[in-house]
């Protein structure tokens, strides 16, 4: 199995000032090839760092791939570092990537400089992946055995990071060209209900019962909860299909229905396919969440065929006015309650006609009461066969909490959609 190193070149990576994307795509895209990342790693704008990292990452590496520094400025500096590691010489200009940048700066009304005729000028000893997004080209640098004690390539990518992203399938052909690979096959079960810690212990026993060579990796996320992924390198792909899908059903009698999918996905989707085309609706009424529960349900291609609104009753007299809450109900129970959140979710039930209504009702923060607490979200749920409530406390901040109570309400009413069903 061929291994990679993925490093980000850039000072303002470093200090903060831009947040590195390209990593995480150029990793996606080498395990779908079966190349396996064992770094990441991020160097500043200093030539004698790059080369000292560089000369390490493909010291452990067959694969390296760098991004940043091969821009037209001062400050970038990669193109000479990787000169030296190869031993080029001289510099010699690509006439795919000149025609390039002549294309690219005539169609934006610029002039050609030589500031920008100079992005055309590499190392003699790379080849050469034109970029048609931008002016700097992806370099590729061969290395024999001899070198490093493997053979070993660099392939340099623009930073930009929709140049990065659009050069990744040309690298990747050019990676299964130079390099003989088996297979990584990676597969999901998504996890909601559970904190990471409590799931651990729960799957303990499944968990020690894995073979050797399949790896359980615990992915935690506050909109979708734990992805639950094995993985397994090598092998035949039917094979290790038909292997991970047997340990995924022993798992289902342990966490039941907490388990909402058995592919990378999401709450929203899982509440959509459980409407879709059964002619059931839904509607929702959201006071703390400020819109997010509708947020994710209409991120869902095709919602319109179930989804029909929300009330966002942030304030009081809305969910009086609107939703029909009484006034002795939230004087007598206080608008963050178990009431208040059942006559929400009944209330923009019976104004939209909807199949099933929720509802959210609390206190993301920062301020809480002698009640409730920050982070306590009321959820209601109501459907053809009643109406359900369920607190819930989470410690997070504001933004996190918002994300957290909206989850916590998709989820809700998945369980409670899949009870009427059964």
């Amino acid at each position: 199995m061929a291994n990679a190193s993925i490093c980000t070149i850039g000072d303002e990576i470093l200090i903060g000032q831009i947040v590195d994307t390209n990593s995480s795509h150029i990793s996606a895209a080498l395990e779908e090839i079966g190349v396996k990342v064992t770094r990441m790693v991020s160097f500043g704008d200093d030539h004698e760092e790059i080369i000292n990292n560089l000369m390490n990452e493909l010291t452990h590496n067959e694969i390296v791939i760098t991004t940043g520094g091969l821009g037209p400025t001062k400050d970038d500096i990669t193109k000479a570092a990787l000169a030296e590691i190869s031993g080029s010489k001289r510099y010699v200009i690509n006439d795919g990537q000149l025609r390039m940048v002549h294309e690219i700066l005539h169609a934006r009304g610029l002039d050609v400089l030589d500031i920008n005729r100079a992005q055309a000028l590499v190392p003699e000893a790379c080849e050469v992946i034109v970029n048609h997004l931008g002016t700097a080209p992806v370099m590729v640098f061969r290395f024999p055995k001899e070198k490093f004690g493997h053979s070993a390539t660099i392939y340099a990518l623009p930073g930009v990071p929709f140049e990065a992203v659009g050069a990744i399938p040309d690298v990747i052909k050019d990676i299964k060209r130079h390099n003989e690979l088996t297979d990584i096959f990676h597969k999901c079960v998504m996890v909601f209900g559970m904190a990471e810690s409590a799931l651990s212990k729960e799957i303990e026993s499944w968990e020690d019962g894995l073979p050797k060579d399949m790896h359980l990796a615990y992915l935690p996320n506050p909109l979708t909860g734990v992805r639950l992924r094995l993985s397994i390198y090598g092998g035949v792909r039917e094979e290790e299909e038909r292997r991970i899908d047997e340990a995924f059903a022993r798992l289902r009698p342990i966490l039941e229905d907490k388990i909402y999918s058995y592919k990378d996905d999401t709450l929203e989707n899982a509440v959509g396919a459980l409407l879709r085309g059964t002619g059931m609706t839904l509607s929702a009424a959201e006071s703390c969440t400020g819109g997010k529960i509708s947020s994710l349900i209409t991120s869902v291609p095709g919602a319109s065929e179930y989804y029909l609104g929300s009330v966002t009753s942030y304030a009081v007299p809305v969910k009086e006015k609107v939703l029909g809450v009484s006034e002795a109900t939230i004087n007598e129970y206080g608008v963050v309650s178990s009431e208040v959140a059942s006559a929400m979710a009944e209330g923009v039930r019976k104004l939209t006609g909807s199949t099933y209504a929720v509802s959210t009702t609390g206190l993301a923060g920062p301020g809480g009461d002698e009640h409730n607490p920050v982070g306590t979200v009321w959820i209601g749920v109501a459907g053809p066969n009643g109406t359900k409530t369920v607190r819930k406390v989470y410690k997070n901040d504001r933004k996190r909490n918002i994300e957290r109570f909206a989850a916590a309400a998709l989820n809700e009413l998945r369980l409670f959609i899949l009870e009427d069903h059964n």
